[in-house]
Formats: structure tokens, sequence, C-alpha cells
């Protein structure tokens, strides 16, 4: 048989009475994940810590993070512009309205055009929000999921630890802190 990879998941059994290490080599985390819970299912361990390198795994989430920030960057943008348009929107109602008054049809006519503009970009930024916003989620779903896979290759306590250390890492929008702890665990 035919090694995948030369990547190494350390796990050290810690809450057996049979101390030891054991190093699974296999580019596949998920199927690691699998490999861990069975044996901490098998042999009755109930906290069990481990130290992951996944080279591939760790490149793909960093790239889907720096994903979700161009996302937040643009979202931001967008929401700025439609509050800019908003403003808009209302200056030109009550000039299309004043307008109307002074029998300008001309003046309102010109009003309701622009407005007809303002409209359409509203209606188009929507539309890339909507997109944007869908993008978004598909990429921190995956963000999750990279979360769940870490804290599977970790059972009990420690596994508890790397998910929360996890999301407080990507709450403080710690990128290096977050790969330090899907490596090494939160301990």
């Amino acid at each position: 048989t035919e090694l995948l990879s030369c990547l190494e998941a350390v796990v050290s059994t810690q809450s057996t009475g049979v101390p030891g290490t054991l190093s699974i080599l296999c580019d596949d985390i998920d199927l690691v994940g699998d490999i861990v819970q069975a044996l901490a299912t098998s042999l009755n361990i109930e906290n069990l810590q481990s130290t992951a390198v996944y080279p591939a795994f760790t490149d793909n989430l960093r790239e889907v993070l720096v994903k979700v920030d161009d996302f937040h960057t643009v979202r931001q943008k967008l929401s700025a512009e439609m509050a800019d348009h908003s403003n808009l929107i209302r200056s030109l109602v009550v000039r299309a309205e004043d307008s109307r008054l002074m029998y300008d049809m001309n003046g309102m006519k010109q009003c309701y055009l622009k407005l007809f503009d303002l409209n359409r970009d509203l209606v188009n930024g929507y539309n890339i929000r909507c997109n944007n916003h869908t993008e978004l989620l598909s990429c921190l779903r995956v963000v999750n999921q990279a979360i769940t896979k870490a804290g599977r290759l970790r059972v009990g306590k420690p596994k508890t630890q790397v998910v929360t250390a996890c999301r407080e890492a990507i709450k403080q929008n710690d990128v290096d802190k977050l790969f330090k702890v899907i490596e090494s665990g939160a301990g």
C-alpha cells in the first residue's frame, strides 16, 4: 500500500491507563477525524489532545478567510452607497414636488428621471448585496466546517476548548492564533 501524504497527526492518550503517542499519517483531515473519534470510542478515551499539521487544509482556510474579509468590505461599501442614494432620493422627491407645485413640469420630469436612475442603481446594488451575502454565507459555512474538522481531531474537553478557541480567534480576526489552535490545540 502507498501512503497518500507525509502529513502527520499526533494523538497523545492522557486519560487512559496507557500512556503513549500515536501518529497517523494521512492527508485527509476528515478521515483522521473519523479515526480519532472511532479510537476514542472503542478505547473509552474521555479526553484526547492532538497535534495536527495540514498545510493544504490551512492554506485553503486562509484563502476562504481572505474572501470573507473581501465580502465584508464590499458589504460595507454597498451599505454606504445605499445610504448616499437614499439621501439623494429624499432630496429629489422634495425637488420634484416643489417643481410640481410651481408648475415646472420640465424640472419635475428631470427629477423623476433622476429618481428612476437612482432606483435602478439601488435595485442593482441590492442584487449585488444579495449575491455578496450568499457568497459570504457559503464561505462562513466552510469556516465553520473547518472548525468542526479541527475539533474532531480531539475528544472531550480538548475538543470543546479547540472549537471555543477557534471561534474566539475568528471573532478577534486573529488568523495566526486560529491556525495555531487548529494545529496544536487550545491548551
